[in-house]
């Protein structure tokens, strides 16, 4: 038996009720024999309440201070967690981040982990105590609390599991896995039993909620093993891991599943004077603002122009329009945008070898109806930009036409995986 990382996210510790049944699942880990480090994010809706508290109190409140704030729901997680292992007679201590040894770089509200000092955990594992951590956050070279942004909880335990050499870091979260789509849209999607770190990372990128990209990425990097699981029930749940479990060769199943986001805004700068560092030019001051691009389609206009489009975060839309009006007019063009659109991306390894993937994709938001505004594709997806009130039904057409709720819910009975 080794030492298990366990990730429980806010719905899963929303009430007192669920931190107590939260803790019979540690205790049962503890007594099964293995060693649980426990990471926990702030309970229910409590980082948004904070929020709106600090917009409340300032018209402008300071980054490092937000980190302060937000920190405090997580803390109050493990504590009371803590104090429910003892009530279940199960010796446990809760660390903040900067207690359990994580150091962090970068920006406040959006840092990154840079090293993990465990050695606190080691010696309250060899005392016998099962370890309460806070996720979201750590201490920067100031001495600062400072946090992960969100979704970093996810990238705590996945980080924590490979410091640690864990057997294997279990998140647990409302749903009980990782479906070929939404199934509030799709009745019919199916569960799926194990996924690459390749294809979850890019549905987790393209809008599935199920886990953090970042924290998907890190499994990859460092060979830790996820599974995906429900806080309310103990079924099997999704395994995303490499390895011998997805030889499937040329039997596999190629799609994965259908993912869908509505947080996309479109820019596109039109007739811009083209040359060497053009690119450069519109790119680089919305980078040096920490805005992310996503899809980038650039067309020909002649003489010398071109149409060059875009799609960002929604929260980021009126920055960027600043800023890339600022551009256009250098470069004798002009910009424009649209914010009520959504992408659905069809996801699957393999599929720039698999001819007719993108095809059919384009062929069945045709026959839909459904205008496509940009597109994208790669060997692991196709993207398309559409009008947000028809991304749920092309979500729906979609799994239909590559017949996902066919796929085999094969569990791991030594049977072939179907992906």
């Amino acid at each position: 038996m080794g030492i298990v990382v366990q990730k429980y996210g806010g719905s899963s510790v929303a009430t007192s009720e669920h931190i107590k049944a939260v803790a019979q699942k540690v205790k049962r880990t503890k007594d099964s024999g293995e060693d649980p480090v426990v990471v926990v994010s702030a309970m229910g809706k409590t980082t948004d309440r904070l929020l709106k508290l600090a917009n409340e109190v300032s018209s402008d409140p300071s980054p490092r201070e937000i980190d302060q704030l937000l920190s405090t729901g997580e803390e109050q997680s493990v504590a009371l967690l803590a104090m429910a292992l003892h009530d279940s007679e199960v010796d446990a201590v809760s660390l903040t981040g900067p207690q359990a040894g994580f150091r962090i770089e970068g920006r406040y509200g959006s840092g990154v982990i840079s090293e993990i000092k465990p050695d606190r955990i080691h010696t309250l594992i060899e005392e016998g105590h099962a370890v309460i951590v806070a996720g979201f956050q750590g201490m920067n070279s100031l001495g600062d609390v400072m946090t992960l942004g969100r979704g970093g909880s996810d990238t705590t335990a996945v980080a924590l599991a490979a410091a640690l050499g864990a057997e294997r870091c279990e998140i647990y979260t409302d749903v009980d896995g990782v479906y070929t789509t939404d199934p509030r849209i799709v009745p019919e999607a199916r569960r799926i039993p194990v996924i690459s770190f390749e294809e979850m990372a890019e549905m987790s990128w393209r809008g599935a909620k199920v886990m953090h990209p970042r924290a998907v990425e890190l499994g990859a990097l460092h060979g830790v093993e996820i599974h995906v699981r429900s806080s309310f029930d103990d079924g099997p749940g999704t395994v995303i891991t490499g390895g011998k479990n997805l030889e499937r060769l040329e039997t596999r199943e190629t799609v994965a599943g259908i993912v869908h986001d509505y947080d996309v805004a479109r820019i596109t700068l039109n007739a811009i004077k083209t040359g060497p560092g053009t690119l450069s030019k519109v790119f680089t001051p919305l980078a040096e603002r920490g805005i992310s691009v996503d899809i980038i389609v650039e067309s020909g206009a002649g003489g010398g122009a071109a149409d060059i489009a875009f799609t960002v975060k929604k929260s980021d839309f009126d920055e960027t329009m600043r800023i890339t009006n600022r551009v256009a007019s250098t470069l004798d063009g002009a910009a424009e945008g649209e914010v009520d659109l959504g992408k659905v991306s069809v996801v699957g390894t393999g599929m720039l070898n698999r001819p007719g993937y993108a095809a059919k994709m384009f062929s069945t938001l045709g026959e839909a109806g459904i205008p496509i505004r940009l597109a994208s594709t790669s060997e692991i997806q196709v993207t398309c930009v559409i009008a947000s009130e028809r991304v749920e039904e092309a979500v729906r057409n979609l799994h239909r036409a590559f017949e996902l709720e066919n796929v085999s819910d094969t569990e791991d009975n030594g049977e072939d995986y179907r992906v």
